[in-house]
């Protein structure tokens, strides 16, 4: 295979989905070496099939908003690769939603769930509905809307949806119910569920903890010790948060978080007390980042993130795709900034991780370093399927080993000859030759 062949192809085949072959370039391109190293593959035309989804479902969503309004919206699930396990990836409602964007996730979900070492394909979906601003009646009746077409295509071990950007626990909740209503049965259909049935202690926390995790395995290969270190994070949802919250805790100075509006700094450090209140503001309330800046007295800057306003030691973008570009990037070098962490899907676009890697930082790309969230989501199925529940110690303890296996995976296909280790090139590694090997020992399907 020749690389830039391969990607001029695909891109003359699918020239309006920027953000799926972004995605594909980085692994194709840092891959292609070793997929040499197989005949097989090639002759299979392997890499094609892999990086083409096995399906995609489209579907149009009615429903009717409060005011007796029909709405209608887009829904999609891309069912990516089922080579090693059911497919499994979450739902992301967003008005950005589009199938450039959902197949860039699931292919990236594929490659991050071969490298947890639990058996998930890969797979996402999601819409162009909003639940911004809707009332939970509204948010329900969408929710049993796009389920009503997509229940078919879904079960325990055949496509696992969780949540994702706009989904969190109440969306869930609504869509498990109408599903299990739908199918007539209880089954783990579903990761991300409430703790009452059948949910797993540790999720809502799992992407954040778990990058954490990732990033104190990168700081022992350079003997750093994270306490006392300046940690940029953007976002304020889940993973941010969570992210925030294991920070504080190990010593570090989490000094901004950020929305689609802007960005606060917290220049000394966020205290415990000021994390609960934007927690609360948050996840209870739905509030914005800008609210809290304003009840704290702190910096604000509306329409701006994080990267080049503060200095750092530690970035850790857990927002959304591409927030990172190249001047972001060079900022962040330039400002004494040691490693990068990603909490979100592909937030460094390839000239931000050109530059991360010419600068020899550490820099773990999302589908290693974000990837405690569908782990945990892994053990949730397991537990499912055993009809049992793990304490929170143990569920946080099995994401340990997994970040630290994960970790591990990349450093041994990632190591270079003078001893840098490349986690991009790593991660890509390691979790293409377990899908590849799985697609060829299970021929041409």
């Amino acid at each position: 295979m020749k690389a830039k062949d391969f990607l001029a192809d695909l891109q003359r085949r699918f020239p309006n989905e920027p953000e799926y072959l972004q995605a594909v370039e980085e692994v194709v391109n840092s891959i292609e070496d070793v997929y040499n190293e197989y005949p097989a593959f090639e002759n299979e035309n392997l890499i094609e099939r892999l990086c083409i989804p096995d399906r995609i479902y489209s579907f149009r969503v009615s429903w009717v908003d409060d005011k007796g309004k029909v709405r209608t919206n887009m829904g999609y699930r891309v069912q990516h690769n089922n080579a090693i396990g059911p497919y499994k990836g979450g739902i992301r409602f967003h008005s950005s939603v589009n199938l450039s964007i959902l197949k860039f996730l699931a292919f990236e979900q594929t490659f991050k769930n071969a490298l947890t070492t639990l058996a998930m394909g890969g797979a996402k979906g999601g819409s162009d509905f909003s639940p911004r601003g809707k009332s939970d009646m509204e948010v329900m009746r969408f929710c049993q809307a796009f389920i009503n077409e997509l229940y078919r295509h879904i079960g325990a071990d055949t496509d696992v949806p969780a949540g994702d950007i706009g989904v969190g626990a109440r969306e869930v909740g609504y869509m498990f119910g109408w599903y299990k209503k739908m199918q007539k049965e209880f089954t783990g259909s579903f990761t991300g569920k409430g703790l009452a049935f059948g949910g797993s202690l540790m999720r809502p926390e799992a992407t954040g903890y778990g990058n954490v995790y990732f990033l104190l395995n990168m700081l022992r290969t350079r003997e750093i010790d994270i306490k006392g270190k300046r940690v940029a994070v953007s976002g304020s949802g889940n993973v941010a948060l969570y992210t925030a919250e294991k920070l504080i805790y190990l010593g570090a100075k989490v000094v901004s978080l950020s929305d689609s509006n802007g960005t606060v700094i917290m220049e000394d450090g966020m205290t415990r007390e000021q994390y609960e209140k934007v927690f609360d503001l948050k996840m209870l309330y739905r509030g914005r980042i800008n609210e809290f800046a304003q009840t704290e007295e702190l910096p604000y800057y509306a329409g701006e993130r994080p990267w080049r306003i503060i200095k750092c030691d530690i970035a850790m973008p857990s927002a959304t795709q591409n927030e990172i570009d190249g001047d972001d990037a060079r900022a962040l070098i330039a400002g004494g900034c040691i490693a990068v962490s990603e909490g979100a899907n592909m937030p460094s676009t390839r000239e931000a991780i050109a530059e991360f890697l010419k600068a020899r930082i550490l820099y773990a790309p999302g589908k290693a370093a974000n990837a405690g969230g569908v782990s945990v989501s892994g053990l949730e199925m397991a537990q499912n399927a055993q009809k049992i529940s793990w304490t929170a110690e143990e569920v946080d303890e099995r994401l340990k080993h997994i970040m630290l296996d994960i970790h591990n995976q990349c450093v041994e296909h990632g190591r270079e000859p003078d001893g840098f280790v490349n986690y991009v090139k790593g991660a890509n590694t390691a979790g293409f030759l377990k899908v590849a090997k799985a697609m060829h020992a299970q021929g041409i399907v």
